[in-house]
This record gives C-alpha cells, sequence and structure tokens, in this order.
C-alpha cells in the first residue's frame, strides 16, 4: 500500500522505499505498456524506462494520495510508449478521411474474454491501436489524441472509427456459424 511516508522516503532517494513503489505498480503500468507495445520485452523496456523518469522527476510531483501516483505513472507510461514507438518508426497512420460512425454489437463482447478482446487489439494496425487505447480505455478526447501523436482531430476520429471497424468485422469472424445466421 503506498502512503505519505513510502512516497517521501522515495523522494529522498531510499531505495527500499523505490522497490516497494516499484512493486506495488509494476503490473498495472505494465498492463498499460501492453496496450500499445505488442512484444513483451520491449514493454518491459519502456516500463523500466518510465519507472526511471518517475524518480528522476519525482521532486517536481506534489503528492495528494495513492491515485494521485498511479494516475502520474500512467501519463508517464503513455508518453514513454508512444516515444519508443516514434523512435521505432511503428506509428502508421492512413490517411485522413471522413470518419464514419461504426456501431459494435455488444453481445459479442460478452462472450469473449479478456484475454482475446486483448489479442483482438493487438492485432490492430499500430495506428488503429493507439487511437482506440487512448480514446476507449484511457479516456483522452480526441483533441488529446491529436495533440499527443501530432494528428489532426479528424485524423484520431478517423483512425478510432476504422479500429472500430475492423474490430467489428474480426469480432464477427469469431462467432460461431450458427450465431450469425
Amino acid at each position: 500500500m503506498m502512503n505519505d511516508s513510502i512516497f517521501d522516503r522515495c523522494k529522498k532517494g531510499d531505495r527500499i522505499a523505490q522497490k516497494h513503489l516499484f512493486e506495488t505498480y509494476s503490473n498495472g503500468m505494465l498492463l498499460v505498456c501492453r496496450r500499445y507495445i505488442k512484444n513483451n520485452r520491449d514493454a518491459e523496456e519502456v516500463l523500466l524506462n518510465g519507472f526511471f523518469k518517475f524518480f528522476s522527476t519525482i521532486a517536481r510531483f506534489q503528492y495528494a494520495n495513492a491515485d494521485s501516483v498511479g494516475g502520474w505513472l500512467r501519463k508517464i507510461m503513455i508518453n514513454e510508449c508512444l516515444m519508443f514507438l516514434r523512435q521505432k518508426k511503428n506509428i502508421v497512420f492512413v490517411e485522413e478521411r471522413h470518419a464514419e460512425n461504426v456501431s459494435l454489437n455488444g453481445e459479442v463482447f460478452e462472450k469473449l474474454n479478456a484475454e482475446t478482446i486483448r489479442e483482438l487489439i493487438d492485432s490492430l494496425p499500430d495506428g488503429y491501436r493507439i487511437v482506440f487505447t487512448l480514446f476507449v480505455i484511457e479516456g483522452y478526447s480526441h483533441k488529446e489524441i491529436a495533440t499527443l501523436l501530432g494528428i489532426s482531430e479528424g485524423g484520431s476520429k478517423s483512425q478510432l472509427n476504422r479500429a472500430k471497424g475492423l474490430l467489428q468485422t474480426k469480432l464477427e469472424s469469431k462467432r460461431p456459424a450458427y450465431e450469425q445466421r
């Protein structure tokens, strides 16, 4: 459990407190990294870089509660993931076109387990997957996504709608033949 005392000790460079903070948040932050980076080894590398940045800048952070630490770590991890993907030149966005609204059949999701959904999202092209994750999972607005990724708001909307359409197609292919009639 994270508390004021542990955070204060982390600020002073106490390695035991830093280890405790790392162990408290690392599993959740690795899941955040895996949403953006498919390869486990690369996701772990980004996780470690994110924690290094966290501990390097901890003096600037004002501790409010454990949730504020988790939120700050999440932002750092997302930014580290996006920087990693930019450096690897793994983010490819299709040209912007009119964004169509794609409706998803919620019943299909109810019959899938979390691992299958993660695999489906991982199978999306990088640009689609990143925008989908930022919007649907992380709750960023299209304006925030556009700023983070250096694309237009319309481009963000288009990527999201294409991701939804592709997911719908992939979901439909997962349904047993008797359910598709």
